[in-house]
């Protein structure tokens, strides 16, 4: 599947200079939604044309960089479907007609059963992990999540993903320009999943330093004389 996406990603890459932006954005969107659609094939060669100065300025900074914001962008949009699917439909027709729609009641229960074990936090850590990534704004809808912390978690969560695509499809972009774009998305995620390793470290160290200010911040809250002398 990837490979047939990637063929397709080619073809559309020749109209990159012009649409490449909408394209990446529609992408991402659709990705981040309940359809099955690996973001790998879309910012990889993104920040590869970045590189190469194909993309809208030909200038790699300035494209890099709205490559991940639009990436980035398209990631909430497809969020915020999932988000307001689950909180318009609800839990019984959600689990009842998911199956018809890329769905399988398994799948949401576990997406479910994250979410409400570890709360809002994993908005923001799910958007790096496989499988789950695009799923996790279904529990959050469904539990009706507030709409700003849900925002912030996503754009947080999605943009560091999205950053790590774009920077691999320039690493690659700066090795070799010869490249077809199924060799780049298959040399990309192999990249990417050697250095999982590092990707998780940095998510614990967030989340980490999450939990210790937020326990901090409520401590101070629920103590008036600690607030007072603050």
């Amino acid at each position: 599947m990837t490979e047939m996406i990637a063929g397709h990603i080619a073809e559309f890459a020749q109209y990159a200079h012009v649409w490449g932006f909408l394209i990446i954005f529609v992408f991402m969107t659709i990705e981040s939604s309940f359809i099955p659609f690996p973001s790998e094939v879309v910012m990889i060669p993104a920040g590869f044309l970045a590189f190469r100065g194909e993309l809208l300025t030909g200038n790699f900074w300035i494209d890099g960089t709205l490559a991940v914001l639009t990436g980035t962008a398209g990631s909430l949009a497809g969020a915020l479907v999932n988000y307001y699917l689950a909180l318009y439909l609800g839990r019984g027709p959600l689990y009842r007609y998911g199956k018809y729609f890329f769905l399988d009641e398994k799948t949401l229960h576990r997406a479910e059963e994250v979410f409400l074990r570890y709360g809002a936090i994993t908005t923001f850590v799910c958007r790096l992990l496989p499988a789950i990534r695009q799923l996790i704004s279904l529990p959050a809808g469904l539990a009706k999540m507030d709409l700003v912390p849900f925002t912030f978690y996503t754009v947080a969560g999605a943009g560091i993903w999205v950053t790590i695509l774009t920077a691999t499809g320039a690493w690659f972009g700066r090795l070799s320009g010869d490249m077809t774009y199924v060799e780049l998305v298959r040399s990309g995620e192999a990249l990417v999943s050697e250095n999982y390793i590092w990707i998780f470290a940095g998510v614990a160290a967030v989340v980490v330093g999450y939990i210790f200010l937020h326990r901090r911040i409520m401590k101070v809250a629920g103590n008036p004389v600690a607030s007072k002398e603050m």
